[in-house]
Formats: C-alpha cells, structure tokens, sequence
C-alpha cells in the first residue's frame, strides 16, 4: 500500500521554514511520504529538514525585491511555478497540501486549489502574510500559531500554536527563579538580523538602574555585527558583566537562565517564551507592514505575561523605569511568569499533525 504524500509548501524564511519543518518531521514519524515544494531560496533554508523529504525547487518570486524588470516578470514565474506544480500534482496526487506561507507557497496551494486537492495553510504571526491572506478563503482548515489571529470576513481559525524547537520543548515550564538580591539574567534579543533600537537603548538603560539591583545584572545580549564592539566596550566601561555577540546557539538556556527577557515579538520568540515561562518586555517592529508583531505579542501582554513597549516609547529613561519596577517586584514576576507559561502551546506540532490527519479523512470521504 502506497503511503500517503503530505507536500508542504512554504517560503524562503525561518518563520516559515521552521514550523514546517517541525511537521516534515512529525508526519514522517508517522508513516507519511513528506515532499517540500519552495523556491531556490527557501531550498537555502531547508538544510535541517530531513534526508527523507524530498525537497522540490519550484518557480516563484517576489515583489518585494529587484527592480522593474524584475517585478514585470514576477507574475509570469508564478504563473509557470504554477503549471508545473499541477503537472506534478496530478502525476503524485498527495493526500493533503499545507501551506505556510511566503511567496514559493503559492505555485502548489494554488494548484492544490484548482485540482481541488485537500490543502490547509498555517499562519505564524497574530495577522495573515500575504501569501496567506490569498488562500484563506480557498482553504479547507486554517491553523492559527498566534491567538488570537485576524482572519477575514467571518473566516473560523484553529488554534495550534506554533511549533518549537525540540531544545525549547526539553525546557518546557522551566521552574522559575524570580529576581532577588542575588545574580540576575537579562537575556536581550532583537530578532533573526539583530535591532540596532535594542543595542542603542537596552545598555545605558541597565546602566542606570538603582546601583541595588545594577550590581546583580548579568546580561545576554545579541547585538548586530556594526553594533557589537560599540555595545562591548560600553558594557565593559560601565562594568557590568555581559555577554554580547551576534547570534546565541544556546538561546532556550539562555532563556531558561533569565529573570527577564527583552526582545522583538517575533512569533517563533513569542512562542519559545511562551513555552519556557518567562516574563518578557515586548519592543515590536514598528516597520512591520501588518503590525504583526504587535498582534503577536497580544495575548501574553493581555494575560499578565509581558510588557509591550512601542518604538517611540522605548527610551532610555522609560525603559530604566520599567526595569527597576519589574526587577525589584519578586512576587509580580513570578505571576508574570506563571501567565506566560499559561500560554504556552508545547505541543502544536501534534495540534498541526491531527489537523492534517483529520483532512485527510475527510477527504477520503
């Protein structure tokens, strides 16, 4: 008997290329032939994902990069990406198409659509992507990673939460050790590419804290490549003993360490601290075109969880503010922490896997 085929078509990000790998893998464990269909650029990211799956380079592209020409050739890419991707459909004929959006997304959940295959989408972010936002009305299931999600019309989402990494699920609700007059951790983070607002405001912040709680600070900060030696030697001169570098392997223990987390409200970041359980101070994208880091940050703020502190008002002395506040507030942390547990979701990929089965059997029918 043939297994069933499962084709996951995501784009050249890691907010899409993560969860879908997390359900590449789970669907494998259960006996599911796994096929990622993503463009030569999503094909970069694709290198954690099993040997089992089998990775197909499609034709897309984006409107978001190069110049006239470029954008004048976009629909026409698509529209053969498309082509091939029902060739290759109705020559497979997979069980399910799951889509996580980004541009490579579209030639297989648009063929998908047309050949009226089983398919469902998944959205990271608390606001549709773009990509997403096409198909959510030509969908069979939408799987929402962050809840609450703004859906069109009167769309209905599931909410599965966002997978993680297995190093985050080994520290799922991690006890937590609220602050104290002893070491504490601040662990800051500005996103996949680093945030110069967080190396230019997070140090003299810490900086001025009263000397009561400054001497106990320990940071961890991720900083961008032209920013790293500034933020260094600032910390370095102020004595206050950091670490400091451009990209974090171990963030989970980084995160599990820490008394207070300070980063951008991606929805992967959202979702780690989420699952840990610690209190964070959310500084959202204010470029992101959708606000969804805003959106993304929405229910942990609204349960207790976290603080939201926009760009314009992320400065120095509002941020010194807040720190003093939380950090010298033992008993307000630690419910901080307990609601960010709260909302955790440690096991939406099996939340994503019982989704797929349960389209697949519908489909049957």
């Amino acid at each position: 008997m043939t297994k069933p085929l499962l084709i996951i078509a995501a784009g050249g990000t890691g907010g899409h290329m993560f969860p879908a790998q997390a359900l590449a893998e789970a669907m494998l464990e259960k006996g599911w032939r796994v096929r990622l269909s993503t463009d030569a650029r999503g094909a970069r990211y694709a290198g954690g994902f099993p040997d089992a799956v089998d990775i197909n380079i499609v034709g897309s592209a984006t409107f978001a990069r190069g110049g006239v020409l470029h954008k004048l050739l976009v629909p026409f890419r698509i529209l053969g990406g498309i082509a091939a991707a029902k060739w290759r459909i109705l020559r497979e004929r997979p069980t399910v198409v799951v889509g996580f959006g980004g541009y490579p997304a579209i030639p297989a959940m648009a063929a998908a659509w047309a050949l009226r295959v089983p398919r469902m989408i998944h959205e990271q972010n608390g606001v549709l992507g773009r990509v997403n936002q096409l198909f959510a009305k030509r969908v069979n299931r939408i799987a929402c990673g962050t809840w609450p999600t703004e859906l069109p019309g009167h769309l209905e989402g599931t909410h599965t939460g966002n997978p993680v990494r297995a190093a985050v699920l080994e520290h799922a609700s991690a006890p937590y050790i609220p602050p104290g007059d002893y070491p504490m951790s601040l662990l800051v983070l500005g996103g996949s590419q680093g945030a110069r607002i967080m190396s230019d405001i997070a140090p003299p912040a810490i900086a001025a804290l009263p000397e009561h709680i400054r001497r106990n600070i320990r940071v961890s900060h991720q900083a961008r490549p032209e920013d790293l030696e500034r933020v260094q030697e600032f910390y370095a001169a102020e004595l206050i003993t950091a670490d400091v570098q451009t990209f974090f392997h171990d963030v989970p223990r980084r995160m599990v360490d820490a008394q207070l987390v300070m980063s951008r409200s991606g929805a992967s970041t959202v979702a780690d601290v989420s699952v840990i359980g610690r209190p964070a101070i959310w500084v959202p994208l204010a470029s992101a075109i959708r606000d969804e880091q805003t959106a993304n940050a929405h229910q942990l703020v609204e349960a207790g969880g976290a603080v939201l502190m926009t760009e314009d008002a992320f400065e120095v002395g509002p941020l010194t503010e807040k720190l003093t506040e939380l950090l010298s507030d033992e008993a307000g942390m630690l419910k901080m922490s307990l609601a960010a547990t709260a909302c955790g979701v440690p096991d939406a990929t099996a939340r994503l896997v019982e989704m797929v089965e349960s389209l697949a059997e519908a489909g049957k029918k």
